[in-house]
């Protein structure tokens, strides 16, 4: 019910419109099975846009450990508009937590909560402030060069 909930969000909040969309979930082959039923048993509380197809896959990494039959129906690799992505965001994020794992592994469970928080918080603040050095200077080095091409002082 909560991944339920997450789901219904996640789409109803900005995806008015979009014909499609695409829901990677480890478990996406047991998970998708009866989502739409369970929705309508609680329609009242969870409710997806009618004309909205949810595309389902399960994570490169995931599908590895399931069923052969898993492979052909749920992976990225087949579907069309689905990019060269894996699917494992959350998994990619767990490396750079073992810098406070040590720590948090003898705290008590509010302490722990709050110190995994705060960690992935400065990790996303990071992100977020550190995605201008990977996008901008390349930006204003092809606009200078575009402007200096195009108003050379030496055309009439």
């Amino acid at each position: 019910m909560n991944v339920d909930y997450s789901v219904c969000n996640a789409l109803n909040f900005n995806s008015q419109g979009l014909p499609e969309s695409l829901l990677i979930y480890d478990i996406y082959c047991q998970y998708g099975v009866h989502f739409q039923d369970r929705l309508e048993d609680v329609s009242s509380y969870l409710s997806l846009d009618p004309e909205m197809e949810i595309l389902g896959a399960i994570g490169k990494f995931h599908l590895s450990d399931h069923v052969d039959s898993c492979f052909s129906k749920w992976t990225l690799n087949f579907m069309k508009g689905s990019g060269h992505i894996d699917g494992e965001i959350m998994e990619t994020l767990w490396s750079g937590m073992n810098k406070v794992s040590g720590a948090a592994r003898s705290m008590s469970k509010a302490h722990r909560q709050e110190t995994l928080d705060d960690y992935m918080r400065d990790s996303n603040w990071k992100k977020t402030v550190g995605i201008g050095k990977y996008l901008f200077p390349r930006t204003v080095v092809d606009y200078l060069l575009y402007r200096n091409s195009t108003h050379s002082p030496h055309q009439a």
